[in-house]
């Protein structure tokens, strides 16, 4: 079952336009339909089904669903494969080659110039997890941390003045390359 709804637009200039394209359309297309004469309508909205048919369109009340609707731009024509293939294979949207490759002095991985080796930070994260391990060992929780500064040593170092005051870590291995000591 369809239903024909007559929509009343809010803003003034679209509907003159909406009542000019429809009388163009009752002038080409139906002339002998309406024995000459317009009726009163405005453009118009197929619904299907009763249920969502707005009871009283004529109220002065709150905007119903065809007078809420916004009437959006459609394209005239359908792009071809060869426009969209065109669009998507641009020279501006390809993958560059990247120039900036260099081998990792610590492991000999290929890496991004100025970015750290993705093999380097796995071994980086798996230290830093052990070193916070040490730490939770140490103090039987994260809430019972102290406020001072934290040096790690490694296998073969002793603290130094510097280091008085400061909570200790001790590690069982030699320290590796890439994790300096200040």
């Amino acid at each position: 079952m369809a239903v024909l709804v007559l929509v009343r637009s809010p803003l003034p200039r679209l509907r003159a336009l909406l009542q000019r394209c429809w009388g163009r359309l009752e002038r080409g297309l139906w002339p002998g339909i309406f024995g000459g004469q317009s009726p009163p309508w405005g453009p118009a909205l197929a619904v299907q089904g009763p249920a969502l048919v707005p009871q009283g369109v004529g109220d002065a009340g709150a905007p119903s669903l065809p007078e809420s609707v916004v009437w959006m731009a459609a394209p005239k024509q359908r792009r071809t494969i060869e426009v969209n293939r065109c669009r998507r294979r641009n020279p501006n949207k390809l993958i560059e080659i990247k120039r900036n490759i260099d081998v990792c002095p610590e492991c000999g991985n290929l890496k991004q110039k100025h970015v750290l080796c993705g093999y380097c930070y796995a071994k980086v994260k798996e230290e830093t997890r052990l070193i916070r391990m040490e730490i939770y060992k140490k103090e039987a929780g994260p809430f019972n941390a102290p406020t001072v500064e934290t040096v790690v040593l490694y296998e073969g170092e002793k603290p130094t003045e510097k280091d008085e005051g400061k909570r200790i870590i001790e590690r069982a291995r030699k320290r590796p390359s890439w994790f300096v000591q200040n």
